[in-house]
């Protein structure tokens, strides 16, 4: 395994890319100049995240948009109702050929940005909503049913109730030339009987099944495994290592992400280039790892190109590390946004984690970015079932639950955690210092206890960074003392 090396910045203060405020988004910063992926998958579950070889943790306590780390276990998840009806959208499409630009109410929120790394908000791409028809049932007065059918077996006269608007009508009987109407409506009444009476035989035939339709339900892989001989269109997923530059940053990718960019962030098209995109998302400091019990591909940095036919439609960059695939930057054509990528792209990169599991058990979660409850845009990330949310105290992980949702709303720093004695197990301790490993140049490293150069002002920056990334990266990477 490599060895971690990092140069930590210390607090940073920038505009922030979810509620646009102005040097009010507080984080901590640190360069990565390499980082062993089982490093890496170490700071992510204490809240720090990648963009590049820029690492960022957020400080919850102070920032204006509180940020969460939030993943799912893939091995848990179930689809929901608007997931299926976008799975059903694409393979409709790759099937016939047929756009649909019909979406149910709230599919479209922030589904199409899979991502945050860059700090940026998510951004909600919302077709117009269709007007249904009005097909509430006529109004019925109760009352004028049963007189008519107490007429039926007995020729009396009937009146109408009187109203306000209009005086009392003398109804039709049975003998008189006007008694069509009640006459008509005995075989109205026997048809809608009748109706009632197929349809509750119909249920009862179909309660032996029921059981076994709902244990038959389809999975995430059914939806995705189709016969695509027959297809108008064919859709193929990718894998490329982020390292292949001649796929990762070729003409194709790179104008895929300058249209957007310019398109769903209205970013100015100048400042989008060949370097920008690679500082964002083709730079890793994650270096491919193969090693017994890793996945076929090894862990590190990775592109999933989604070919339609032969053209790029959308790149989802991924980290596959040793305990799940975190989402980097997900970004499609705008011209299928019909086809909702992004929620799309999600259940793709889902569905590549319970492949992994199937022969890596332990890599069986998806790791989203950050939870902002407060920004509404980001909150979609929570509808993904079997999610939780890392306490930004304790570092363990907490279903997100309506519970927690409350307590969000109510506001946004909280502790997570309800057990007032549970303690970060990897915390930091002032006796774990002279165990922290410090470059001191090429090929020079030493141990804290071994070095006495040291100002007062480093001294306290190596302490908050090794608080920051707990004691076990802190004994375990190097650390850049530039003096």
């Amino acid at each position: 395994m490599s060895t971690s090396i990092v140069h930590y910045y210390g607090a940073q203060q920038s505009k922030c890319g979810y509620c646009g405020g102005t040097k009010c988004s507080m984080s901590h910063g640190m360069h990565a100049y390499l980082l062993a992926c089982q490093d890496y998958q170490d700071l992510i579950d204490r809240g720090w995240r990648r963009c590049g070889d820029y690492c960022y943790k957020m400080r919850n306590k102070e920032t204006c948009c509180t940020a969460y780390t939030i993943k799912s276990n893939a091995l848990k998840f179930k689809l929901s109702k608007s997931q299926k009806r976008v799975l059903r959208r694409v393979n409709r499409f790759l099937r016939d050929g047929k756009r649909e630009f019909k979406l149910d109410a709230g599919e479209g929120d922030g589904e199409d940005d899979a991502c945050d790394a860059s700090g940026a908000p998510e951004v909600t791409v919302s077709e117009p909503q269709p007007q249904l028809p009005d097909k509430r049932p006529a109004v019925i007065n109760v009352d004028q049913i049963a007189s008519l059918a107490r007429a039926q077996k007995k020729p009396t006269k009937l009146v109408a109730a009187p109203t306000s608007e209009a005086p009392s009508v003398e109804a039709p009987t049975l003998g008189s030339n006007k008694s069509a109407a009640p006459i008509s409506n005995k075989p109205c009444k026997k048809a809608k009987q009748m109706r009632l009476e197929r349809r509750q035989a119909k249920l009862g035939d179909t309660a032996s099944t029921t059981t076994k339709s709902l244990s038959q339900e389809k999975s995430l892989r059914d939806f995705l495994t189709s016969d695509s001989e027959t297809n108008k269109h064919q859709l193929k997923i990718v894998l490329v290592a982020s390292s292949d530059t001649q796929r990762t940053c070729a003409d194709a990718v790179v104008a895929l992400y300058r249209k957007y960019q310019v398109t769903i962030h209205n970013d100015n098209p100048a400042c989008i280039t060949l370097s920008s995109m690679q500082r964002f998302l083709v730079k890793t400091p994650l270096k491919n790892e193969k090693s017994l019990g890793a996945p076929e591909m090894g862990y590190g940095s990775f592109h999933q190109q989604y070919w339609l036919d032969d053209k790029l439609i959308a790149v989802g960059v991924i980290d596959i590390l040793p305990s799940c695939v975190s989402s980097v930057y997900f970004f499609y054509d705008p011209d299928y946004s019909f086809l909702s990528l992004g929620t799309y792209g999600s259940l793709r990169e889902i569905d590549l984690v319970q492949s992994l599991a199937e022969n890596v058990p332990e890599l069986k979660y998806y790791y989203m970015g950050f939870y902002i409850h407060s920004c509404p845009k980001m909150r979609y990330k929570g509808k993904l079932s079997a999610s939780y949310l890392l306490c930004p105290e304790t570092y363990d992980w907490l279903p997100l639950t309506d519970a927690i949702r409350s307590k969000l709303d109510e506001h946004k720093y909280q502790r997570l955690n309800a057990d007032a004695n549970a303690r970060d197990v990897n915390e930091f301790l002032m006796e774990h210092l002279d165990d922290v490993r410090l470059l001191l140049g090429v090929n020079n490293f030493t141990y804290y206890k071994n070095y006495n150069q040291l100002s007062d002002s480093e001294n306290e920056m190596i302490i908050e960074y090794s608080k920051l990334v707990g004691k076990v990266c802190a004994r375990r990477m190097l650390y850049v003392n530039i003096v």
